[in-house]
Order: C-alpha cells, then sequence, then structure tokens
C-alpha cells in the first residue's frame, strides 16, 4: 500500500509549463527549435542551412538522454512527460522534416505526395510501436531507429553537388523509401545514444557537419 501510494504521488501533475524548467526537456526542445529552423531553411531552398538545423536536432535529442539518465531526483512523472515530449518532437524532426525536404527538393510537384506519405505513414507506425513496446532486452530497437534518418540524410546531402539534380533528388527519394522500409522492418539495431562514446561521436560528426555546410553557405 506504501508502494502504490508513493508511485501515485511520484506521479502527480505539477503545473504544465514547470516542466520547461527540466533540464533534458529544456534539450528536447532546443532540439525542436533546430528542426523549425531546418523546415523553414528546407522551404526556402538554402539547404546548407537546413543540413545543420537537422543534424543539431539529432544532437540535443540525444543530449536530452544522456542528461536524463545522470540527473538525480527526477520523478516518475518527469520520465514519462519527457518521454512524451521526445516522442512528439521526434515525429516532427524525423518524420515531418525529411518528408518537406524531399518535396522541397521536387519543387513540390503533388506527384511526390505518395512518396512522403508512406514516410510519414512509417514514421508514426515506427514512434507508436516504440512508445508501446520500448526496447528488446532493455539495449536494441526493433526497426531502425528514426534519429538514423536524418543523420543519413544529412550525409548524402553532401554528393548533391557530384549529380545531376535529377539523379540527387531520385537518389534522395530511394533514400527516403529505404530509410521507412527500415524504421518499421525487424532487424534488431542497437541503441546507439545509450552509449556515452557514441554521444560524443555524433558531437564531433555535428561540427564536422556544420563546418562543411557553413563553409557551403559562404
Amino acid at each position: 500500500m506504501t508502494t502504490e501510494n508513493s508511485n501515485a504521488q511520484e506521479l502527480q501533475p505539477k503545473p504544465i509549463l514547470s516542466y520547461i524548467k527540466d533540464i533534458p526537456n529544456i534539450c528536447s526542445i532546443a532540439g525542436l527549435g533546430c528542426t523549425l529552423l531546418a523546415i523553414y531553411f528546407i522551404i526556402l531552398g538554402i539547404y546548407p542551412a537546413a543540413m545543420i538545423g537537422m543534424i543539431w536536432a539529432v544532437a540535443f535529442d540525444w543530449a536530452d538522454g544522456l542528461v536524463a539518465r545522470r540527473m538525480k531526483g527526477r520523478t516518475g512523472g518527469d520520465r514519462i512527460f519527457g518521454g512524451q515530449l521526445d516522442l512528439l518532437i521526434d515525429i516532427v524532426s524525423y518524420g515531418v522534416t525529411p518528408a518537406i525536404l524531399i518535396l522541397s527538393y521536387g519543387k513540390f510537384d503533388p506527384i511526390l505526395l505518395p512518396v512522403v506519405f508512406v514516410m510519414l505513414v512509417a514514421a508514426v507506425i515506427r514512434l507508436s510501436y516504440f512508445s508501446t513496446f520500448g526496447l528488446v532486452d532493455g539495449s536494441k530497437y526493433t526497426g531502425l531507429a528514426m534519429d538514423n534518418n536524418s543523420i543519413f540524410l544529412v550525409f548524402i546531402f553532401l554528393f548533391e553537388g557530384l549529380f545531376g539534380e535529377g539523379i540527387f533528388f531520385v537518389i534522395l527519394c530511394a533514400s527516403g523509401l529505404g530509410l521507412a522500409a527500415l524504421n518499421v522492418s525487424q532487424i534488431k539495431t542497437p541503441k546507439l545514444s545509450g552509449n556515452p562514446v557514441n554521444v560524443f561521436i555524433l558531437a564531433a560528426y555535428t561540427l564536422g557537419m556544420t563546418i562543411v555546410y557553413g563553409w557551403k553557405l559562404l
């Protein structure tokens, strides 16, 4: 009975805006801001700036998990709220943003709507599945984690200048559909963001991509 009461007390809601003060949630919201900038520059067709926003969104996403695991005194309610916040932001960052990227690069041709619809369906199904069933054995995902989509798309955009616009657009669409298939596949992939070493590797990758794409903007 005492345990039940303590759990119920731990899950009592606090004022809505009080969760903004939670440092992991601040990281999540910062990542959402990067995603907003990415979408803004995608619509404008300034893709190097968009790539910087996309990769920084991933960096903040990984950072919030690292910070949350190291923080003491977070309640069960804090953890559940943070998990839901992450999930909703992931839909925007890793589902909506790549879809808008493909639409923008294809000059918003309506023929692309089935392609991006498939990508969005895969994203929401994959995230709903993870939200329901979580990790396998506490360390592996079923299907490719959505953050890998942005990491990969930011990488392949480095080679945009090596192909004609039409050829690269086909590569971009094929990549989007391929990633969507992997997102909802039964393959087991490790939780890369759970390892501090991988977080530092991503930090180096993020800084490297920022320098490269920043140079392209000059």
